[in-house]
């Protein structure tokens, strides 16, 4: 009699692993996450209700991929799929900016893991990848697809590709920029039992100026007041790191997307490019500088840190010598007081009376 696990041909059926249920419930929560990034993102759609100015499941996927693995891919593919079938406008065309959304971070991973990219955004040189290879070269490709995909099925005039390939390409580079590292920061983040209340009020004056200093920015007509969050980026920088410079430049990126979705303030014009170069100057100006200096402030830290422990350690090495000197170094004087080594006519004779 064959066993319920045994198959027609009486080989046992497989069996799926922890390990493979794990993975699938990974590919499955990747896969809400992005459609959820999704929904926020397309709130601020600037064109055919598709294309935004700050697009986060780029940044969500990414992040997936840095913390998980390239076994999660599937989850990206599945949520790009799911946001597109609703907005159309063809079935071929929803299957290629998926394949673009998916391919994107997959190949940004890729360029990052060749280059020895690491999750903690510590050294000067994992920020520059990120700027570089995750966000500016990677997002080249869900760019140029998506847009050629909308063009080539009429749901965009030629005349438009590249406007829409600008906000496209500049949406999905914004979402590895301050979404990406905001999920990094979010995954060792610890509560600080020690921080101090001067640490906390410091803290929330921080998060309260950047938000007041920023809604003035992006509503008054001058564009060069927006400039004027700089020195808040700063201070978030050098006082608290990644972990305030990541949430900062995210606050100022959506209060100044919001406020060019709007038409309001520096953005108040009617041509759609023009806005989305001084839109995408300020966030892209906003994101390096938080980024960087983070990134310079840690490995100054870093450094410092290092040279107290060796500095230390040279202490207690020094401690655990000998202090006595060497017997034999310094040659013993005679009883007369001059020492032996000196020529025997020099010495006083010690017959005379």
């Amino acid at each position: 009699m064959r066993s319920a696990e045994t198959g027609r041909h009486g080989s046992a059926a497989p069996r799926i692993t922890a390990g493979q249920w794990s993975t699938v419930w990974w590919i499955l929560g990747v896969a809400a996450l992005y459609y959820g990034a999704a929904r926020l993102g397309l709130l601020q759609q600037l064109v055919r209700d598709q294309v935004t100015p700050l697009w986060p499941p780029t940044g969500v996927a990414l992040a997936a991929l840095l913390l998980l693995g390239l076994r999660v891919w599937p989850g990206i593919a599945i949520g790009a799929f799911l946001v597109n079938v609703f907005l159309g406008p063809s079935v071929v065309a929803v299957l290629a900016i998926t394949a673009g959304n998916a391919l994107a971070p997959v190949c940004a991973f890729l360029m990052l893991r060749r280059a020895g990219f690491q999750a903690g955004l510590e050294r000067l040189r994992d920020v520059m990848a990120l700027i570089f290879l995750g966000a500016l070269a990677g997002m080249l490709i869900s760019s140029t697809i998506g847009t050629s995909a909308l063009v080539l099925s009429g749901a965009v005039d030629a005349g438009a590709f590249w406007s829409t390939w600008s906000v496209w390409w500049t949406g999905d580079a914004m979402g590895i920029l301050v979404v990406t590292p905001l999920l990094l920061v979010l995954r060792r983040a610890r509560w600080p039992v020690r921080a101090s209340p001067a640490r906390w009020v410091e803290a929330l004056a921080l998060a309260a100026g950047t938000i007041a200093v920023t809604l003035v920015a992006t509503r008054k007509a001058d564009s060069s007041l927006l400039f004027l969050v700089s020195p808040f980026l700063i201070w978030a920088a050098f006082r608290f790191q990644l972990a305030g410079a990541a949430p900062c430049a995210l606050t100022v990126s959506t209060l100044a997307i919001v406020a060019a979705a709007d038409g309001i303030g520096p953005f108040a014009h009617d041509d759609l490019f023009t806005d989305m170069v001084t839109l995408q100057a300020f966030n892209g100006t906003t994101a390096l500088t938080a980024l960087l200096l983070a990134a310079v402030i840690t490995e100054r830290n870093r450094t410092h840190d290092e040279i107290s422990r060796l500095c230390a350690r040279f202490a207690v090495m020094l401690a655990q010598l000998d202090p006595r000197p060497d017997p034999y170094d310094t040659p013993p004087a005679d009883p007369h007081g001059t020492p032996w080594d000196e020529p025997p006519d020099e010495r006083p004779d010690e017959r005379s009376p």
